[in-house]
């Protein structure tokens, strides 16, 4: 049976002494944490063993022997090293040295309460111990067609890694310490430590407790029962603005909560959601600061107002197109007249409209301009609804069209099953037999001839205003992904597979140091990191949607049959 004995780098240097750690049974392995050097008194590493064991929850002991012989190997050492095996009962006792001029060392294992001792083959595999225990081991992410040898090795890896993660108690001793017990470890020069961190965690504290203080207030005011009145639950339910403020209100609420993170996922999180708001809030200063530079408020107001004509303007034109033959079609001409020239009315009322709110448009803007210093996503959503609202005659127009062709189709459907002597039941949903007489028949012939006679011209008018309506959902839309790309970016896990890619780990690879007969083979384990890609996936924020999602078939299907596409943001539709 092959034992394998993982060995921090870090103690290759190490003085003699003893090697204490855990032995995982079920693996044959065993993890080696520190080395504890001479002299010492057995007695006290029991009871230091014993206090550790209670904290960590990790049955640590002492596994075997350490030999650095810098010099001649003394007989003495060695059996002195060899009788510490009957001071820490251990099967099996593991000797590892370090020969005098030469790369190789000896390993072995004593095994003397047992009558058949067996030899072993032994495989010394080096870790970085730092590496490891800040690192998380990530299970594999295609767990549907992985197989159970996978998922078997992937739990090996991670007892290891948790044995190391659990002893951080252990290497938060140094040499300087004034204890009995000496040891060697990754931290045994110096307990690695930054002010800047420390005084960051004293200073978050009080920050943290101003904040969930403001966050309480802002919670009740959000909670009165004055936004539950109409119009304000109307506005708060539909205008994207309010949704994104409320997502970046539960994320403050996360990030200010003095609930402890349990595992490493909620910590990713809140670290991921923190830079998220960071970095929004930076882009919307930059963003602020270029508006109030050079005047650009005053120009962006001077500019919308030609624009919104120009636009008036060209809806009109199309309009007086479709009144007469477009591209040579000949139209209803009294169903023509009267579709124009109520769409002509609505567009000469949102002109007068624009031209009334021209005096306060700079001042707006200016205010508006403001609300970048709660983040790009909110200027960004307000964007989305201004447009929403300068483009509000579009939207009805297309709520126009798209029920007149809506009220033609089912009409029309509903008619060829009279020719067919059907109809369509409303209890049981389904389409049943059904015998007319020679009124109902002729009655029905003459609906559905007016009907598709005029399903040309009301379908041309729903063409054109579905198309600019489109073209409308395309723009939000296009804004409200760049809004959920900077609101799920997992930014702090991207940085941290970028400067240390250690930490996200997605599995470990082995390097062979070296391999000779009557030698033990040693390996050089290494962390692959994860992905971009599964780190994304993985750390991947939740988002609100914007839109309900629809697949392709189901949306050609609206536009054929003339039902709404996205009247408005439907609030809530959450997305993982």
């Amino acid at each position: 049976m092959v034992l394998k004995v993982f060995f921090p780098s870090c103690c290759a240097s190490a003085e003699s002494g003893i090697l204490i750690g855990r032995w995982i049974s079920e693996q044959n392995s065993a993890v080696i944490l520190a080395v504890v050097h001479f002299p010492f008194i057995p007695v006290q590493v029991k009871q230091y063993l014993s206090e550790l064991q209670r904290v960590t929850k990790v049955s640590v002991s002492v596994l075997g022997s350490w030999s650095n012989s810098k010099q001649e190997k003394e007989e003495s050492l060695s059996e002195f090293l060899e009788d510490l095996g009957t001071i820490f009962s251990h099967e099996p006792w593991i000797q590892i040295g370090k020969e005098r001029d030469s790369k190789f060392w000896s390993c072995s294992t004593l095994q003397k309460h047992s009558n058949n001792p067996k030899e072993e083959e032994i495989i010394l595999i080096y870790y970085d111990q730092r590496k490891v225990m800040l690192s998380h081991l990530h299970p594999p992410s295609d767990t549907a067609s992985s197989t159970d040898h996978r998922a078997e090795d992937a739990s090996k890896l991670s007892a290891i890694f948790d044995t190391v993660a659990k002893s951080k108690i252990l290497f938060m001793t140094d040499r300087y310490d004034d204890g009995p017990i000496k040891m060697t470890h990754w931290q045994s020069d110096g307990v690695e430590a930054s002010i800047i961190v420390e005084l960051m965690k004293q200073a978050s504290v009080p920050a943290c407790m101003l904040l969930a203080f403001l966050l309480s207030l802002v919670t009740a005011v959000c909670r009165s029962r004055l936004l539950k009145f109409w119009p304000l639950s109307f506005l708060w339910s539909k205008l994207s603005t309010c949704e994104q403020l409320g997502h970046r209100l539960q994320h403050l609420q996360v990030i200010s909560s003095n609930r402890k993170a349990q595992n490493q996922t909620q910590l990713m999180r809140k670290a991921n959601i923190f830079v998220s708001l960071l970095v929004d809030v930076a882009l919307g200063m930059l963003l602020m600061s270029w508006l109030y530079r050079k005047n650009r408020i005053g120009h962006l107001a001077d500019t919308l107002i030609p624009v919104a004509d120009h636009v008036a303007e060209e809806l009109q034109d199309l309009l007086q197109w479709l009144m007469g033959a477009p591209a040579g079609l000949k139209m209803n001409r009294a169903l023509d007249q009267v579709l124009g020239r109520f769409f002509l009315y609505h567009i000469h009322l949102w002109i007068s409209y624009i031209h009334l709110m021209s005096p306060f448009i700079e001042m707006i803007l200016w205010y508006v301009g403001l609300s970048a210093c709660l983040g790009l996503t909110v200027a960004l959503c307000i964007l989305s609804d201004i447009i929403a609202l300068l483009t509000f005659h579009i939207y009805c127009f297309y709520v126009y069209g798209a029920r007149l062709y809506c009220l033609k189709i089912y009409g029309l459907s509903s008619l060829w099953r009279l020719f067919r002597g059907k109809k369509w039941n409303v209890l049981r949903q389904r389409v049943d037999s059904c015998s007319y007489d020679l009124d109902q028949l002729f009655i029905g012939t003459l609906l559905f001839t007016i009907l598709l006679f005029l399903l040309p011209t009301t379908a041309l008018y729903y063409l054109v205003f579905t198309l600019l309506r489109l073209l409308v959902v395309i723009v939000q839309g296009l804004i409200h992904l760049l809004v959920d790309l900077i609101d799920s970016l997992p930014l702090y896990s991207i940085l941290l597979r970028l400067c240390r890619s250690y930490r996200l780990a997605a599995g470990v690879k082995f390097r062979v140091l070296e391999q000779q007969d009557g030698k033990p083979l040693r390996l050089l384990m290494q962390i692959n990191p994860l992905s971009y890609s599964s780190v994304v996936q993985t750390y991947r924020l939740p988002t609100y949607s914007c839109y309900p999602k629809d697949s392709w078939i189901s949306l050609c299907k609206k536009l054929f049959l003339g039902e709404l596409i996205y009247p408005w943001k439907h609030k809530g539709e959450k997305q993982e």
